[in-house]
């Protein structure tokens, strides 16, 4: 990988910091969408999913290209 920019190798331990709707930060398991925590802040995000999930690979979104699906989303590992 270079750049910091993760695709499709991302493991099944993975976690994923995404920002919702309302502004909010949720941490969310690899190919679900029910988060496991939902944080005001990414650094809370960030600090939750350390704390509770230390042996799991965190990415927080780079890019993500929610109107054209046929391209795919960038992320990179925290």
């Amino acid at each position: 990988m270079t750049s910091g920019i993760i695709n499709n190798a991302i493991n099944k331990n993975s976690l994923f910091v995404n920002q919702n709707a309302q502004g909010k930060f949720t941490v969310e398991p690899e190919h679900l969408t029910a988060p496991l925590a939902i944080c005001n802040t990414q650094a809370e995000a960030i600090s939750w999913a350390r704390k509770h999930h230390p042996n799991s690979a965190l990415h927080v979104a780079r890019v993500r290209h929610l109107s054209d699906k046929k391209i795919p989303d960038h992320w990179r590992k925290v």
